[in-house]
């Protein structure tokens, strides 16, 4: 309207000067002009000098240079033969500030504002301010703040300038209290809200933002009123009208729906029509609806899914499957036609690769499962990019297939990948209640110097292991994607500051792996090592001297479990304190010749695994399997073998993250060479001394199979939790945990949404675990099964992973070390 004054204005204030006669113009002169040129005026102004001027003419070149949008008011004058312009510039816009805002970011609304030309520099338009007050109002009212005011304020500045304020007073969401259905006969309300996202959260779950009201929500939720009736059946269901009431305060929403059902339709015939590039018969075999069937939509776009998801890993890119109902309301029946426009196949030109700064192409190509030159398949599109998010070195991956210019039946695979810093100086420090504080130094490289590679060396100390490692890796030793590593290894180990029977351990190992992927995701590890292990026979904590075996009036005296002695008369066992010793040298009386013995071992190890989870750290579907073995080769000190096998399956419940799993492992192992053990060291009373209060039926006199240094052990944090960290198993005469050759555990979780840190691979679960330790196979009794119960909470802190358990056991026995509350965390600086 301002514009449309000042044109008039304009002509107003014109025309006395020109409406005598017309006139040949000799000359422009342009007057008032500050920011904008005169080339600029020039520019758009439809005259030149030479040109006959009049009234018309006047007229078409004032609305022209008002169109420009530069100008507040615009005179044509006459001296003469010369055509005087007189201008008044509008104000240039030297700020903009913005207040209040904070449901829609600063960056999104100032990128808004310079689209329609508010920004600081340009022209200001008065129209254009409106708009934008308007809109954000606008855009308020869809995200359910209905209280909100929107103030543009403006201030005139020096040399024709201005400066806009927009603040904004956002209010309060308003809340949904209350969502009615009307004219459902066939499904309760709860049924058919059952995947709304509006609603009203239990109390419990105050994170929830379920009752804020949204007109998008909204509208997202009664399409799924429509979808709910016609996935089973009622194909004419529809909600015919919606009330949305707000309270005068603006705060409160009730919503009313009004659905009208219909009649229940059932599928009278199938065709697949079009231009079949495959046969039919395979085409019909991934169609989920049937004959005779209730009518679905749900199940006819999963056909078309399905459809065209094949089509697509065979080339056909750009395939279009689209599902024709034909509906006869007479007899209520449909019969669907899948037509099938496959298009022109299409094959890869060329594999870009972007962002990989550090990192070689031919790293991230051989992960690739789709080929140039080949035709293009979505399912290996898919499966390279899954390969390459899983390299440790890559923060994000990104696929794209743009078509080639010119062509309609070529693309190019564009993939652009951010690096993350692959190598790393770290000193580390965690804590967990059976290690006590932990310290490590490490040097690793995952990606060293851009081939993929992976070196690294740490050193860490704790209250019971000190720990030397280097390793080297090959993922890709040959073309084939078999792997080669290389590692060295030295710790020292305080068995007995860990809960397990009293002694402790020096290692030093070597050895070499090789791998191989059988499938996408199934592999296979194969190695051979050699270790040295220094075992030093540890002793309980005496009151006195160590008794004389021949003395039996001597005491010898032990910790309870309250850290207090309890000592026993007459009463001998071997000078280690617990039957372990059988795996070392006796000489014939049965008393150990030395405390310290040396066992060589030549490592075997083999395992199997296949892993089709969705995420390492927090998976929400799929399963993983692992079978490993490890034996030790013929001429070690000890000939033994291992076996270890795991399962876990990941089933999704919600799309939000509410996911079920459940797992099971067993652990087996024994000897196989010709260790004689009839004449070692026994315990001669095989009832517990007074004070020693474990379950009878877990005291062990004479340990057998496996060496004691490679026995299974259980409970602790990320084990069977609420139990102490390996104090779970056959018990020595003193109820010190000295573990055995069976192991058995399992558990099932229920893990939530985590409120606040979505994404961040945080989780919490509900958890029931199950198992036990046994001496051997023939040992395992389920009436010695332990159990517990609780909440399990993981988060990828700043400062690293932290665990913490909140347990109960359920099945616990005499002598059980619980722990209500277990937690670990570790971090790199």
């Amino acid at each position: 309207m301002r514009k449309i004054l000042a044109i008039i204005l304009g002509l107003m204030l014109s025309g006395p000067a020109l409406a005598l006669e017309p006139f040949t113009i000799s000359d422009i002169r342009v007057e008032g002009l500050q920011r904008v040129s005169e080339g600029t005026v020039f520019n758009y102004l439809p005259l030149d000098a030479g040109d006959t001027l009049n009234t018309s003419g006047m007229q078409s070149a004032i609305r022209e240079l008002y169109r420009t949008g530069f100008f507040d008011s615009i005179d044509f004058l006459r001296e003469g033969d010369i055509l005087v312009i007189r201008i008044q510039e509008r104000p240039s816009i030297a700020n903009i500030s913005l207040e209040g805002n904070k449901a829609i970011k600063e960056d999104d609304l100032r990128r808004v504002l310079a689209d329609i030309g508010l920004a600081e520099g340009e022209v200001f338009d008065p129209q254009a301010l409106d708009r934008i007050q308007q809109e954000l109002v606008a855009q308020y009212y869809s995200q359910g703040r209905y209280a909100v005011s929107v103030d543009t304020r403006t201030t005139n500045l020096d040399r024709n300038r201005i400066r806009i304020a927009i603040v904004v007073d956002e209010g309060k969401t308003a809340k949904i209290r209350h969502i009615n259905v009307t004219g459902n006969t066939l499904f309760t309300d709860e049924e058919i809200r059952t995947e709304f996202e509006s609603g009203i959260p239990p109390f419990w779950k105050f994170w929830a933002k379920d009752d804020d009201y949204t007109r998008e929500k909204l509208s997202g939720d009664l399409e799924k009123v429509r979808s709910y009736y016609q996935d089973r059946g009622y194909i004419d269901a529809n909600v015919e009208s919606t009330q949305v009431s707000i309270s005068p305060d603006k705060r409160n929403i009730y919503i009313t729906a009004n659905v009208t059902e219909g009649e229940l339709f059932h599928i009278n015939e199938i065709q697949v029509t079009g231009d079949l590039v495959v046969d039919e018969a395979t085409l019909r075999r991934l169609i989920v609806t049937e004959e005779g069937a209730v009518f679905s939509r749900k199940n006819m776009e999963q056909s078309v899914d399905n459809i065209t998801a094949l089509l697509s890993n065979i080339g056909y890119a750009f395939a279009n499957v689209n599902p024709i109902p034909q509906i006869d309301r007479d007899n209520l029946t449909v019969d669907i036609n899948y037509y099938v426009d496959p298009g022109k196949r299409v094959y890869i030109r060329r594999i870009v690769f972007e962002g990989n700064v550090g990192t070689k192409d031919e790293v991230l190509r051989r992960e690739m499962r789709q080929m140039e030159g080949a035709w293009f398949s979505q399912a290996a599109i898919d499966r390279s990019k899954v390969r390459l998010q899983r390299l440790s070195y890559f923060d994000t991956v990104e696929l794209e297939t743009p078509p080639v210019p010119g062509t309609d039946d070529q693309v190019d695979v564009v993939v652009s990948v951010v690096e993350r810093p692959a190598g790393s100086f770290s000193v580390g420090l965690g804590y967990s209640e059976i290690q006590g504080l932990i310290y490590s130094l490490s040097i690793q490289q995952d990606n060293f110097l851009g081939s993929g590679n992976r070196v690294g060396a740490a050193v860490s100390s704790s209250d019971i292991i000190s720990s030397f490692n280097f390793t080297y890796e090959n993922p890709y030793w040959t073309d084939e994607g078999v792997s080669r590593g290389f590692y060295v290894r030295y710790s020292e180990y305080d068995r007995g500051a860990a809960n397990i029977s009293t002694y402790t351990s020096s290692e030093a190992a070597a050895g070499m792996n090789f791998g191989a992927p059988l499938t996408e995701i199934d592999y296979v590890r194969a190695g051979v090592g050699v270790r040295s292990t220094d075992i030093n026979i540890g002793r309980f904590v005496f009151d006195s001297e160590i008794p004389d075996p021949e003395d039996p009036d001597d005491t010898i005296c032990f910790p309870d479990l309250n850290e207090n002695d309890i000592c026993f008369e007459s009463y001998y066992v071997p000078i280690d304190g617990d039957p372990l010793s059988n795996s070392l040298d006796h000489n014939g009386d049965g008393v150990l010749s030395a405390d310290e013995r040396e066992f060589d071992v030549y490592d075997l190890t083999l395992s199997w695994s296949r892993d089709s989870r969705n995420h390492f750290l927090n998976p929400t579907m799929g399963s993983v399997q692992r079978l490993s073995l490890e034996a030790s080769g013929p001429g070690s000190s000890r000939e033994y073998y291992k076996l270890f096998y795991r399962y876990a399956k990941y089933i999704p419940l919600t799309r939000n993250g509410l996911t079920f799993s459940f797992h099971g492992d067993v652990g087996y192992g024994d000897a196989y060479d010709d260790y004689d053990n009839t004449s070692l060291a026994t315990v001669q009373d095989t009832e517990l001394p007074d004070g020693a209060q474990c379950l009878q039926e877990e005291v062990i006199g004479l340990d057998t199979g496996l060496p004691f240094f490679e026995h299974f052990y259980g409970g602790g944090v990320r084990d069977i939790r609420g139990f102490d960290d390996n104090t779970l198993g056959p018990k020595d005469p003193f109820c010190r945990a000295v573990g055995g050759d069976f192991k058995v555990s399992g558990g099932v979780e229920l893990a939530v949404p985590t409120p606040f840190t979505q994404g961040s691979g945080s989780r919490i679960a509900l958890f029931i675990d199950v198992g036990n330790v046994y001496e051997n196979v023939d040992a395992f009794d389920a009436d010695l099964l332990r159990a517990s119960a609780g909440l399990s909470v993981t988060w990828q802190a700043p400062v690293g992973p932290i665990i913490m358990n909140f347990a109960v056991p359920l099945i616990e026995k005499d002598g059980d070390r619980t722990e209500s509350i277990q937690f670990s965390f570790g971090s790199t600086f």
